[in-house]
């Protein structure tokens, strides 16, 4: 074959050229200037190699497997030395994601862990304001108590501090408050004794509201007002009542003052006359504090005026503005000159005669002292009292008499029984009212009696 033919011609070439040398540097040269070997392709006999004088046939499928095995080295090279060429970058950038997620995480739960100190001590916050709040609740509340035990120790002259409801009578507002007879009965400043439970009743009872508020403090606020607005309804009342005790305190003073103007009594000499009971004790003075508010103001105030009041209320004990009969009031003859009834012809009348059944009880018109009991001329049997400064009343035509000179009488005590003794065409009571020994028209008292009485 023309490759064989080749290959021989090229041989003696290459023996003539190294003729003369050594043998082995004939080889040696030989086998440095052999050439690679070259692979032969034929379509038949496949590929033939040619190394160090010999000759290596191989076939195409193992040609093409070696040359595939050398393309995947080199590729397997070039990969690897690819991966350690940028190993370094990947996993400096791998390790710069991982630490900015982590920062990032950081950041984050810092953020939420803020976010829930923030929350928590808003909720302190919250929780404190509340128990402040909560607590001047309380002492609002205690104040209100306090408040409503001092209303409750004050006698007012109706017996009640609750103004009467609109639209109603008088006298569906108060028993005490029904309209007074013409003649008053004997005036009793008592308070009721169930007032104070009435007062208390209606201030609310404020508790600490339960856990679950303090837990969530939803709806604080309105619970907060809720109780505020309970004990601003319970104040305001607390106020007008106590407002209306004043007026009521102040307006029955002056009542009082002014009857005994109006009678032409003299203030100190019945004061002076006024008997004492066994009292004493160290003087303390009351004294208001400088911090004092407008309602301990006020109740100073009204203490000042009751004081005053029960002063005049007990120097009014020995005037006789009150009628000596019980029941309605119906006069047969007035005081002044009439038609005499035996006799008939003009003569004066120096008391009042009040339509009575015999044997009704006749009581005693103030405090005072029996100075006359018994059998006197026209009067029949008849009882005069002193009341001291000069006031005295006397009772006639009477059936009975039940008290002896020198007793003490009381307000309303009966001192004898209705009659028809002396000069009397029938039984009736022959009231009388002096001032000095000089005989007065009852009726001035009497009327002075139902002023207080009024209101």
């Amino acid at each position: 074959m023309s490759h064989r033919s080749g290959q021989y011609s090229e041989y003696p070439q290459h023996h003539a050229h190294n003729h003369g040398r050594p043998l082995q540097q004939r080889r040696t040269a030989s086998a440095i200037a052999a050439p690679m070997p070259r692979p032969t392709a034929s379509a038949v006999d496949g590929y033939t190699l040619v190394h160090a004088g010999k000759q290596i046939r191989i076939g195409p499928v193992l040609f093409w497997i070696a040359v595939g095995t050398v393309v995947l080295l080199g590729l397997w090279s070039a990969a690897t030395a690819t991966y350690f060429a940028f190993r370094d970058d990947v996993l400096t950038r791998l390790i710069a994601r991982q630490a900015e997620m982590q920062y990032s995480y950081e950041d984050r739960i810092a953020e939420l862990r803020a976010k829930v100190d923030r929350t928590t001590s808003r909720q302190l916050l919250d929780q404190e304001q509340f128990d402040q709040k909560l607590e001047q609740i309380m002492r609002r509340q205690s104040a209100l108590e306090q408040r409503a035990t001092a209303l409750g120790s004050i006698p007012d002259v109706t017996g009640s501090v609750r103004p009467p409801a609109r639209g109603t009578a008088a006298s569906e507002a108060s028993p005490t408050a029904a309209k007074p007879s013409p003649i008053s009965d004997t005036v009793i400043f008592v308070a009721p004794p169930d007032r104070e439970a009435r007062l208390e009743s209606r201030a609310p009872v404020v508790s600490a509201p339960p856990a679950s508020h303090f837990a969530k403090l939803q709806g604080v606020d309105n619970v907060l007002v809720r109780l505020q607005s309970s004990l601003d309804q319970v104040e305001r009342r607390q106020v007008a009542a106590l407002g209306a005790v004043e007026d009521g305190v102040e307006s029955r003073v002056r009542r009082m003052r002014g009857v005994i103007t109006d009678l032409g009594l003299d203030m100190a000499q019945l004061e002076a006359a006024t008997p004492r009971a066994g009292v004493g004790g160290p003087f303390v003075p009351v004294r208001l504090p400088g911090d004092a508010g407008p309602f301990e103001r006020q109740l100073y105030r009204i203490n000042l005026a009751r004081s005053q009041m029960e002063r005049l209320n007990r120097t009014l004990t020995l005037v006789p503005y009150r009628k000596p009969v019980v029941g309605e009031v119906e006069f047969t003859s007035g005081f002044g000159v009439r038609s005499d009834p035996f006799l008939g012809r003009p003569a004066m009348h120096t008391g009042l005669d009040f339509r009575a059944s015999m044997g009704d009880p006749v009581r005693a018109t103030a405090n005072g002292k029996v100075v006359s009991a018994g059998w006197s001329g026209g009067y029949g049997r008849m009882v005069e009292i002193d009341h001291g400064n000069g006031l005295s009343t006397r009772y006639g035509h009477l059936s009975e008499i039940h008290v002896k000179i020198g007793d003490q009488i009381k307000i309303g005590q009966v001192v004898g029984a209705v009659g028809s003794t002396g000069r009397s065409t029938g039984p009736h009571l022959h009231y009388e009212t002096r001032i000095d020994g000089e005989a007065v028209d009852p009726q001035k008292f009497l009327r002075a009696g139902v002023r207080l009485s009024a209101g």
